[in-house]
């Protein structure tokens, strides 16, 4: 099984996302400042922004979608589940610290919670303390300065060939909070069709007639019940 999440998984922790109502900031549009022309342009501008998306994270807390993906996991094994995010917010990993339980997890976009060498990808990345959302400096190899460690619109998503891999060989594939418009995770549906598998949508509003199945309601109700149903113990 291959499980995408997107910032509906986040939405009722109080994580707004980039395409509702509330992506602005400052008067401008959010995904414009998710993009290297931007930081370019006016670095201290996007690092403001960036600063302020940590600190908004700070309160916030996994939701019952969050934990429910977690145990589905930790109930079938990193082998059989794997779980890929669009979101650079931490809170799966928040949930799994909360429940004891382990977590395997590709995150395609990255984390907001580490910084890297704007310069060059492969130098050491530095992770963000909460205490401390706002890091300002300079790339302690080369002194280049310090980006957010995510992946902007232009930008290639991490570890694409993992995931293009996992999608060709799964039975279930759970598309969770995304908006279906952004590729290339917009094709996984498409891709994971062609090898097989059984699609299924979560998601207020469904985006694609591609899936096999739509579950119109929010990741937080949705989930829960579902990895239930998934994981009961068969009776004779």
């Amino acid at each position: 099984m291959v499980v995408l999440s997107g910032a509906g998984l986040s939405a009722a922790s109080g994580v707004p996302t980039f395409r509702g109502a509330g992506g602005w900031w400052r008067g401008r549009e959010a995904m414009s400042l998710a993009t290297p022309e931007a930081f370019e342009d006016d670095p201290d501008l996007v690092l403001d922004f960036y600063a302020e998306r940590r600190k908004g994270l700070l309160g916030v807390q996994p939701n019952p979608g969050h934990a429910a993906l977690v145990s589905l996991q930790a109930s079938l094994g990193a082998a059989r589940v794997v779980l890929v995010t669009q979101n650079v917010d931490g809170l799966l990993q928040a949930a799994a610290a909360a429940l004891g339980l382990p977590l395997s997890l590709t995150e395609m976009h990255g984390s907001i919670w580490t910084v890297r060498c704007a310069d060059d990808e492969r130098h050491p990345r530095i992770p963000v303390e909460r205490d401390a959302p706002d890091p300002r400096g300079v790339c302690g190899r080369c002194g280049a300065r310090l980006r957010p460690d995510v992946v902007w619109f232009g930008e290639m998503p991490r570890q694409m060939q993992r995931i293009q891999q996992a999608l060709s060989r799964c039975s279930v594939f759970l598309s969770v909070g995304t908006s279906g418009q952004v590729y290339p995770a917009a094709g996984f549906v498409d891709l994971a069709r062609q090898g097989g598998a059984r699609c299924i949508e979560v998601n207020p509003e469904p985006t694609s007639p591609r899936f096999h199945q739509a579950l119109a309601a929010g990741a937080e109700v949705a989930l829960p019940a579902l990895v239930a149903a998934w994981t009961a113990p068969c009776s004779a």
